[in-house]
């Protein structure tokens, strides 16, 4: 069985990145990797020993664009800059978390913070005829980024909609009418970011596939197990 769908290696992200990219090359011929973890990304040595095609998750524990303390911002702008380096040397654009603030009086700087980081990489990625998008967030306390009425903060970036994290914010429609360049496609009930299998959850996948297929975007699948992975790709190849 293999499918039109990109498949994330998070699904499989307890395995060497080698063994997850074997597994996955027999379901798919492009596949997104957690920069994370089992699945670092030192080189590019792993990606091109497959016949895959590549998008890649940029580090985001520990990496927050949007500090307030600007020695943690540089870090995490090099950090990601690294990744999207990398990540060209496969004609891999990659996805970038819009990072946090601590304490809610501290959103408006925040805010800047992370406009100036996204100026940064903007700059690095025409520099490395790049492409990077950033990711809508979750229900995560002072998470910027998480509704449609924070796109503005991102003007200028391409958008990542993450559906599972759209549904947890009860946002999803919304969502669903604004250009979009890239998917990550879980279910969930609308309290966890469970990362569960199409299906399991409360989403309307059906308005979801509408919507990729209006964008002609090739959608990735960012299941949590390989079983819910499988499970996915029969929900979605029945819409």
């Amino acid at each position: 069985m293999r499918t039109e769908f990109a498949i994330s290696s998070f699904c499989l992200n307890d395995m060497p990145l080698e063994m997850a990219l074997d597994q996955l090359s027999k379901v798919t011929d492009c596949v997104e990797v957690m920069d994370e973890g089992c699945h670092r990304l030192e080189d590019t040595a792993v990606l091109e020993s497959f016949n895959l095609r590549y998008t890649v998750h940029a580090p985001s524990r520990g990496v927050n664009i949007a500090s307030l303390l600007e020695p943690v911002r540089r870090a995490s702008v090099e950090v990601t800059v690294a990744c999207l380096a990398l990540s060209t040397e496969v004609g891999a654009p990659i996805v970038v978390h819009p990072g946090y603030f601590a304490w809610p009086r501290d959103r408006k700087r925040a805010e800047q913070r992370f406009r100036r980081s996204l100026t940064e990489l903007l700059g690095a990625a025409e520099d490395l005829s790049a492409t990077f998008f950033v990711e809508n967030m979750g229900d995560w306390e002072h998470f910027l980024v998480k509704t449609p009425d924070e796109l503005p903060l991102i003007d200028g970036a391409a958008f990542a909609l993450d559906v599972g994290h759209a549904h947890q914010n009860h946002v999803l429609p919304a969502f669903l009418d604004v250009p979009v360049s890239h998917f990550h496609l879980h279910d969930n009930d609308g309290t966890t970011d469970a990362h569960a299998a199409v299906g399991d959850g409360t989403i309307d996948f059906s308005a979801v596939m509408a919507a990729v297929r209006r964008s002609g975007v090739r959608p990735v699948i960012e299941v949590g197990t390989f079983d819910g992975v499988m499970r996915s790709i029969v929900a979605l190849e029945c819409l």
